[in-house]
C-alpha cells in the first residue's frame, strides 16, 4: 500500500523544513482543535482510541502490515521484537484502561467535559473542570514507539492539538500509528502533526515553542536541561530524562518449581525493545540461596538466552555498538581470569547476548542490546548500597519475591525513591494508568478550573 501524505514526516522531498511551515502547521491543527476536537466527549475519545488500538489486532489490516514490513528497515529493530513490543502495547489500550486512567488522574470521568462535584467536598459546593492545553509538543527520543503512542493517547484525551518531533530517522512508528489514528477518525488525525528534524535546530524549535502551550521531551538529561533552557518563559514544560532499571530476586522466589518460569521471564525483560528502554534492566540481584545459588542463576540464564536467540534473534548492531560489546566483553574475560568471583558467558562468534556474573555489588551500566549483569547480594540493604550511585535515577525494578515478602521490599523500594516496581517479565510493559516517574499522566497536563457555587 501507499501511504497518504498527511503528516510532514510523509513528505519524500528534498525540500527541508523551515520555520514558516512549522508555524502553519501549528496553526492550522489549533484550527482543527477548535473544529474537530474540543467538544469532543471523553467517552467518544475513548472509543475511537480503543477502535484504534483493536485495529492492530487483525493481522490483514493494512497499516499494521505495513508497519510491520517496513519496521524493521526503518527502525533497526529485529522483526519479532518490533511486532511483540507493538502488538502488547496496543493490547493494553482498551476502553476499560482508558476510563480507569481519565477515573484515576482526574476523579470523573467527564472531568474534561465539564464541571464536576468533587468527592471531598460533602458540601456540593465547588464543582472542578479539567482542561487540556491548547497545542502539544511532544520532543521524543530514540526509535522506541511506546512512550510517543502514550503521548499522543494522553494528549488526544486532554482534547489537545499535538506536534510530535521526532528525531531524524525516528518517525516511522509515530507515523504508523498517527496514519492508524487518521483512518479510523480523520477528524482527530487532523488534530496531529509528525515531523522530525536534528535536534538543537533553534530556527524551527523557536518556532514551534512560540505556538505551544506545553512541551514534554524525552532524552538524556543534557537535552532536557537544553531544551528548558530555550524555552519562552511561561512555556510548561513536562521533561523525562535518562533513568535506568534493575531486577532483583528474592530468596523466597527460588525455591520449587518456580526457576524455570522465572528464567523465562527475566529474558522476556532482557529481551523486549533489545534491552534499550529506559525499564529495561541492566543488572538483576540475586539474593544468596542454596536452592538456586547466584552464580548458577546466572549460568541458567545464560542458556536461557542462548535458546531465546534461536526464537527471536536480536539482530544486526550497527559497527560502533557491536565494537562496545566486544570491548566490554574482553574487560571481563581478562578480569574473570585473575578475579575469583567474576565469570562470564556470552555467544559464540557474535555479539548476540551476554551474562556477567559478579559478587560484587555496585550498579554498572548494560552495554544494552542483550548485555546483562547478574550480582549476588545477602539483602536488599546491600542491593541499596550498590546502587547508590544511580539514587534518584531509576525507575523501575523488576521483582519476584513470595506474596508474604513483596510488601516489605516494596515499601524499602519507594522509600529509597523508587516509582515502579513491577514482577519480573513485566518490565517493559508498563500498563496504561502507569505514573511515569511517579507523576500522574493526565493530571500533569491539565489546568483545573474551580466553580464555587
Amino acid at each position: 500500500m501507499d501511504l497518504p501524505n498527511y503528516f510532514l514526516a510523509d513528505l519524500k522531498t528534498e525540500e527541508p523544513l523551515n520555520p514558516e511551515m512549522l508555524t502553519d502547521a501549528c496553526l492550522t491543527l489549533k484550527r482543527n482543535r477548535r473544529k474537530y476536537l474540543e467538544e469532543r466527549t471523553t467517552a467518544s475519545l475513548i472509543r475511537t482510541i480503543a477502535n484504534v488500538a483493536e485495529h492492530w489486532s487483525y493481522e490483514n489490516y493494512p497499516i499494521r502490515q505495513y508497519a510491520f514490513e517496513h519496521g524493521p528497515q526503518a527502525t533497526g529493530l529485529p522483526s519479532a521484537t518490533l511486532i511483540k513490543g507493538v502488538l502488547d502495547f496496543m493490547k493494553g489500550v482498551t476502553e476499560e484502561n482508558l476510563q480507569a486512567l481519565v477515573e484515576q488522574d482526574l476523579g470523573h470521568l467527564r472531568r474534561l467535559d465539564e464541571p464536576c462535584a468533587n468527592e471531598s467536598d460533602p458540601t456540593g459546593q465547588r464543582m472542578s473542570m479539567a482542561v487540556g492545553p491548547e497545542l502539544i509538543l511532544h520532543i521524543s527520543g530514540g526509535v522506541l514507539p511506546n512512550g510517543v503512542f502514550t503521548n499522543i493517547i494522553l494528549g488526544l484525551l486532554t482534547k489537545s492539538a499535538q506536534l510530535i518531533k521526532c528525531t531524524s530517522g525516528a518517525s516511522f512508528l509515530p507515523r504508523m500509528f498517527a496514519h492508524s489514528i487518521y483512518d479510523t477518525d480523520p477528524k482527530l488525525g487532523a488534530c496531529l502533526e509528525i515531523a522530525e528534524w536534528a535536534g538543537g535546530n533553534d530556527d524551527l524549535e523557536q518556532a514551534v515553542f512560540e505556538e505551544t502551550d506545553l512541551v514534554t521531551a524525552m532524552g538524556s538529561d543534557k537535552t532536557i536541561a537544553d531544551i528548558q533552557n530555550r524555552l519562552p518563559q511561561g512555556t510548561r514544560y513536562l521533561s523525562y530524562g535518562h533513568k535506568v532499571s534493575v531486577g532483583y530476586i528474592a530468596k523466597s522466589a527460588l525455591q520449587g518449581f518456580g526457576i524455570r518460569p522465572l528464567l523465562n521471564k527475566a529474558v522476556d525483560d532482557i529481551v523486549a525493545w533489545n534491552q534499550l528502554g529506559c525499564l529495561s534492566p541492566h543488572v538483576i540481584y540475586v539474593e544468596d540461596n542454596p536452592e538456586l545459588p547466584p552464580i548458577q542463576f546466572a549460568e541458567k540464564l545464560a542458556d536461557y538466552l542462548k535458546d531465546r536467540e534461536a526464537e527471536e534473534p536480536r539482530g544486526p548492531l550497527d559497527p560502533r555498538q557491536a565494537a562496545q560489546i566486544a570491548s566490554r566483553r574482553s574487560f571481563y574475560d581478562i578480569r574473570s581470569a585473575h578475579l575469583p568471583g567474576t565469570v562470564t558467558w556470552k555467544s559464540e562468534g557474535s555479539t548476540d547476548w551476554t551474562v556477567v556474573f559478579e559478587e560484587d555489588p555496585l550498579f554498572q551500566l548494560s552495554c544494552l542490546n542483550r548485555f546483562i549483569y547478574v550480582k549476588r547480594v545477602e539483602t536488599l540493604r546491600e542491593a541499596i548500597g550498590g546502587l547508590e550511585k544511580v539514587h534518584g535515577k531509576v525507575s523501575t525494578i523488576g521483582l519476584a519475591a513470595s506474596p508474604t515478602e513483596g510488601p516489605e521490599l516494596v515499601k524499602t523500594f519507594a522509600r529509597w525513591g523508587v516509582t515502579r516496581v513491577c514482577a519480573m517479565g513485566a518490565m517493559q510493559k508498563p500498563p496504561l494508568l502507569w505514573r511515569h516517574d511517579g507523576r500522574p499522566a493526565l493530571g500533569d497536563l491539565v489546568t483545573w478550573v474551580d466553580w464555587e457555587i
